[in-house]
């Protein structure tokens, strides 16, 4: 089963038991994945959707700080209560240690030397590391790795 259907037949769980904060969830996910579809006109696959779906975790988590500065707990909650659905459609994340080694395991295969080359080795480490690490810590491991 791709993670396309099990989103689908999630949704259609959702509906049944009436769950509608995660049906808006999915259906918000599902809206974003045919948007991609339309645009690009291609079919989406489960490396895309896992791209979708850290964007739109990317975006809740903003927008969670932003509410959060605005004094707005109750938006903030409900933008954090959508990003533990969106979470369950990611695979397993690696652990800090484990994206420094691959990081330094790229750096020592393209023989990057410095912070000028940071945009060569982010582009190798994200067709290697997409979807399976917070970028986040990619990039400070990548700065971590190049430091002089």
């Amino acid at each position: 089963m791709t993670l396309k259907e099990r989103i689908t037949e999630d949704m259609k769980a959702a509906m049944r038991a009436k769950e509608a904060e995660k049906l808006s969830t999915i259906r918000m996910l599902l809206a974003a994945v045919k948007q991609k579809e339309v645009d690009e006109r291609v079919e989406v696959d489960d490396v895309m959707l896992v791209g979708i779906v850290d964007k739109l975790i990317k975006q809740r988590k903003d927008a969670i700080s932003q509410y959060t500065a605005a004094a707005r707990q109750d938006l903030a909650d409900k933008e954090a209560a959508e990003v533990v659905v969106l979470e369950a459609y990611l695979p397993a994340r690696l652990s800090e240690a484990e994206i420094q080694t691959a990081v330094n395991a790229i750096v020592a295969e393209l023989g990057a030397k410095g912070p000028g080359d940071m945009g060569k080795v982010m582009g190798a480490v994200k067709t290697q590391l997409a979807g399976k690490a917070d970028m986040g810590l990619v990039s400070a491991a990548v700065k971590k790795a190049l430091a002089p």
